[in-house]
C-alpha cells in the first residue's frame, strides 16, 4: 500500500495549479439607492404688501419646485425598492452557485478572502475583500493608493467601454483604465486549498500508519479509508489498465478523493455553498491532466490506431482518422462537461425548490400558498440531499473510471486486444 503514496506529494503539487483557475463569477443584482434629504428654508414676513406678495410668490414657487423634487425622488426610491424586494429566482440561484471573493454564510454575514492583484505599472496589491464597499448586489468599489478598483456584479461594459464579466475587478486612475491581473483567493480556490491540505494530512497519516505497523490490521483513519483505496485499485485501476495500473494509482487516488471531498464540502449547509467541481475552471484543469497523462504515456500501438487504423480500407481512413484525432480532445472534454454539469445541476435543483417558496409566497402576501409549498419543497430538498450524497461519490467514481479506461487504451499492448 505504501508504494501508492510515495509519489503522492508530487502529484498534489500538480493539482495545486487548480488554485489559479476559478477566478470569475460573483454576485448578480442591482445596487440599493441611498435616500436623499431635502433642506427646509424659513422665510421672514415682510411688512409692506408689495414685498409680502413678492415673497409669497417666491415661496409658492419654491414650495412647488420642492414638491416636484420630492415626488420625483419618491417615485425613484419606490421603484428601486420595489425592484429590490422583487424576488428573481435566476439571480438567486446564480448568486449561490457562482464563485465569489468572499464566503457568504447567512444574512449579511460574510467571511472576507484575500484579494491579490497585479496592476500593470503599479505592482502587486494585497488586501481583503471587505475593503470593497457598495450597497446591495451592485458594483462594489475600493480606493487604494489613488487607484479606483471596481468589482463588477454582472456581465456588461466598464466605463472605458471594455467588456467585463461578473466578479471581474477593474482598475482606473484619473479616468484612465489600468490592466489588472487577478490572482485572488476566491471561494472555490479557498475550498480547493482546504481540501488539498486535508488530503495531504490524511494520506500522510495513513502511509505513516502502514509504515509503523507492517502486516497489521489498519486502525482508525487507515481502517476507514482502506476500503475506498482498495476499491480504486482493484475495481477501477487494474481492470481498466492491467499490469501497469500501479503507475497510475497515485493520480487516480488523488483525483478520486479530491472530487469526492469537494463534492461533499458543497453539501455542508450554512458553510458558504461551495461549488468547486461545478466550476468550469476547476474541471478543465482536471481534464487537462487526464489528457496529458493519456497522450504522454501512449505507445506506438495507441498512436497507430489513431493515425493509421489497421484493417480499414484506404478511403475510409480519410474519414476515420480525423474522427480519431478529434476524439483525443473530446474524451477529456466530456469528462469536464459531465462533472461540471452534474454537480451544478444538483445545486440548481435544490435552490430552485427553495425559490418556489418565495414565488408562491408572493413576498408574504400569500402565506398559505407559501407555507404549503414550503412543506413540499423541504421534503423534496431532503430527498435531493440524500441523492446528492450518492452523486458526490458517483461522479468521483465515473471520472476516475473513465480516466483509467483512457490510460488503459493508451498503454495496452497489441496482445491484449
Amino acid at each position: 500500500m505504501n508504494r501508492h503514496f510515495s509519489p503522492f506529494k508530487a502529484l498534489l503539487a500538480a493539482l495545486l495549479l487548480l488554485s489559479g483557475t476559478a477566478l470569475l463569477a460573483q454576485d448578480h443584482g442591482y445596487a440599493d439607492a441611498d435616500d436623499e434629504h431635502s433642506e427646509h428654508v424659513e422665510h421672514e414676513a415682510h411688512p409692506d404688501g408689495a414685498a409680502h406678495s413678492e415673497s409669497d410668490a417666491r415661496d409658492a414657487e419654491a414650495q412647488d419646485h420642492g414638491h416636484h423634487e420630492d415626488d420625483a425622488h419618491g417615485e425613484h426610491a419606490h421603484g428601486e425598492h420595489g425592484h429590490d424586494e422583487e424576488f428573481v429566482a435566476g439571480t438567486f440561484i446564480i448568486h449561490h452557485i457562482a464563485d465569489a471573493h468572499d464566503i457568504h454564510l447567512f444574512g449579511d454575514v460574510h467571511i472576507p478572502l484575500p484579494v491579490i492583484l497585479y496592476i500593470e505599472g503599479k505592482g502587486v496589491k494585497f488586501f481583503m475583500s471587505s475593503a470593497f464597499e457598495g450597497h446591495g448586489h451592485g458594483n462594489k468599489t475600493c480606493e487604494l493608493d489613488g487607484i479606483t478598483l471596481t468589482m463588477h456584479a454582472a456581465d456588461g461594459t466598464a466605463a472605458d467601454g471594455t467588456s467585463v464579466v461578473s466578479g471581474q475587478i477593474t482598475a482606473s486612475e484619473t479616468e484612465s483604465a489600468l490592466t489588472v491581473y487577478d490572482f485572488s483567493i476566491t471561494k472555490s480556490v479557498f475550498g480547493m486549498l482546504l481540501i488539498l491540505a486535508a488530503m495531504v494530512w490524511m494520506f500522510l497519516s495513513i502511509a505513516g500508519h502502514y509504515k509503523k505497523n507492517p502486516g497489521q490490521a489498519p486502525k482508525g483513519m487507515a481502517n476507514a479509508f482502506e476500503p475506498l483505496i482498495i476499491f480504486v485499485r482493484d475495481e477501477i485501476a487494474k481492470p481498466s489498465i492491467g499490469d501497469k495500473a500501479d503507475k497510475f494509482m497515485p493520480f487516480l487516488l488523488t483525483v478520486f478523493f479530491f472530487i469526492f471531498f469537494c463534492n461533499m464540502l458543497g453539501l455542508v449547509p450554512f458553510l458558504g455553498g461551495f461549488n468547486i467541481t461545478g466550476t468550469i475552471g476547476v474541471t478543465v484543469v482536471l481534464a487537462t491532466l487526464v489528457f496529458l497523462l493519456t497522450n504522454l504515456n501512449g505507445n506506438k500501438h495507441y498512436w497507430g490506431h489513431i493515425f493509421w487504423p489497421p484493417g480499414v480500407p484506404l478511403p475510409v481512413k480519410f474519414i476515420l482518422v480525423p474522427i480519431e484525432v478529434f476524439s483525443i480532445i473530446m474524451k477529456p472534454a466530456v469528462l469536464m462537461i459531465r462533472l461540471t454539469a452534474n454537480i451544478s445541476a444538483g445545486h440548481i435543483i435544490i435552490l430552485a425548490f427553495t425559490s418556489l417558496i418565495f414565488i408562491f409566497g408572493d413576498d408574504g402576501q400569500a402565506i398559505g400558498a407559501g407555507s404549503g409549498m414550503g412543506l413540499f419543497s423541504t421534503a423534496f430538498m431532503i430527498f435531493m440531499y440524500f441523492l446528492e450524497l450518492l452523486v458526490a461519490f458517483l461522479q468521483a467514481f465515473v471520472f476516475t473510471l473513465l480516466a483509467a479506461i483512457y490510460f488503459g487504451d493508451a498503454t495496452h499492448d497489441p496482445a491484449h486486444h
